[in-house]
């Protein structure tokens, strides 16, 4: 499952960068149970869903600010174009519905989730 965040000013560098690090990345285990193996490597399908929120800064007050999210109709754009590489990687993708609440079960195997910026800024 990819939960994704569009920042504004984000544009088709980072799209590449995203893409090419969620499909190449290695962190499905291999034969000796080390993270090892991409998501091609497994045979594995992408769930991807827009999730603005990432943005949210909540370092100061009790409230979080989302400056730093991109407008709705670009941040669409961008989310979409997210999408395509991942189609001609082999990796079947299926999408979220952008701006619109759902309900999503997620069964994490393991205690791992990685954190990719396209900014590097962590």
């Amino acid at each position: 499952m990819v939960f994704a965040g569009v920042a504004a000013g984000d544009g088709p560098a980072d799209i590449a960068y995203i893409a090419s690090k969620v499909c190449d990345l290695r962190i499905f285990r291999d034969d000796q149970g080390r993270m090892n193996r991409s998501i091609k490597d497994v045979g594995g399908a992408l769930l991807v869903i827009s999730q603005f929120t990432l943005l949210g800064d909540a370092r100061k007050g009790r409230r979080p600010a989302f400056d730093d999210a991109e407008a709705p109709d670009t941040a669409r754009q961008r989310y979409e174009e997210l999408l395509q590489p991942f189609a001609t990687t082999g990796v079947r993708v299926e999408a979220g519905r952008f701006r619109e609440t759902m309900s999503v079960d997620l069964i994490n195997d393991g205690p791992v989730t990685i954190l990719l910026d396209s900014r590097k800024a962590f």
